[in-house]
């Protein structure tokens, strides 16, 4: 099979081992012929610089995750906790699951072990379903074990204080009731001091950039914003154990399938700062990524995401990690 690389990272940084290229069902090779021509020439295209010098970014690995459950797929965001070993992750049909990771001696994922799954439930009990109210897009997780969530369709961000208690909503902005259908909060993060950090899949318009709105103290504002730049859609976020933010961006190209990218910002009081561009993967490269959790080993700082396959026979759940490793002076 041909194998695939990321194309060269601003600033130098590295890439490590080839893996091959994800098949395209359904097509004929007189068609596959025109798609690696067409993405050839999309790969070509130039990234906007980073603003200072990117860290070193290494491939670790990508982990296929299937299980005969009716319910299992459309997963839209997950954590990993305890250096690694353990998960939990949200479907966009109100489902979660979670359990351990088991992993080789390099690091990368060799079983995922799920130990339990529920559907979400609304304030009253009663289970959500897909559609409207089930559309669950982030989670994020906090030092107290809370799991919040963050919603499409009917947009609200809910807690739960276990994988299968009820739901307690947060207060909705006006704003909140007039984003895009299908467009509204896919990324959701949770800072050390217990700080939400939220913001939609689409801005409004291609020159307009991402608000982020923030939930603390009992109350939403929205302070920040996030640059967007050409096609990207904001579809996961973490906070890193560096204290930084970490943004996961999707750009669908039709037949040519899915490009993924990751950004990352410091944080401070006055907003977001020092932009890095991680990486960006070729079309077809990996599946439809929209999770993204950011956690540490020994090694350093690894990203872990996860892929929606949208119930369809044509995709798949990929766990997709790279080793972000900072260069020392």
């Amino acid at each position: 099979m041909p194998t695939c690389r990321h194309r060269p990272l601003k600033g130098g940084a590295q890439v490590g081992r080839t893996w091959p290229c994800r098949p395209l069902a359904g097509l004929g090779i007189a068609g596959l012929a025109v798609v690696v021509t067409l993405s050839q020439s999309c790969a070509a295209q130039p990234e906007a610089a980073a603003r200072n010098e990117p860290p070193q970014v290494e491939y670790v690995g990508t982990h296929i995750w299937h299980m005969p459950h009716e319910d299992f797929g459309g997963f839209s965001a997950i954590e990993i906790e305890d250096d690694g070993t353990r998960f939990t992750a949200l479907s966009d049909r109100a489902t979660m699951r979670w359990g351990r990771i088991e992993r080789g001696d390099d690091g990368r994922i060799a079983k995922m072990v799920p130990e339990g799954h529920t559907r979400l439930k609304d304030s009253r009990g009663r289970a959500l379903k897909p559609g409207w109210v089930g559309d669950s897009e982030g989670i994020a997780i906090g030092k107290d074990g809370k799991i919040w969530v963050s919603f499409e369709g009917l947009t609200r961000v809910a807690r739960y204080d276990t994988h299968t208690s009820n739901a307690t909503p947060l207060p909705r902005p006006q704003e909140f009731k007039k984003m895009q259908r299908n467009s509204s909060l896919e990324a959701l993060a949770i800072t050390d001091d217990g700080t939400l950090l939220t913001l939609p899949e689409r801005s409004g318009a291609l020159g307009t950039p991402f608000p982020v709105w923030r939930f603390r103290d009992g109350k939403w504002d929205q302070p920040f914003s996030i640059p967007r730049s050409g096609d990207w859609l904001a579809v996961g976020a973490d906070m890193g154990p560096d204290g930084r933010f970490y943004l996961l961006e999707r750009d669908f190209l039709g037949l040519l399938g899915f490009r993924t990218r990751v950004r990352r910002f410091d944080l401070g009081p006055d907003g977001f700062s020092n932009e890095q561009i991680l990486l960006s993967s070729y079309p077809l490269q990996y599946d439809n990524l929209e999770g993204i959790s950011v956690w540490e080993d020994e090694q350093g700082i690894r990203l872990t995401m996860i892929s929606d396959d949208n119930f369809s026979r044509l995709q798949r759940t990929e766990l997709v990690e790279y080793r972000v490793t900072e260069d020392k002076p």
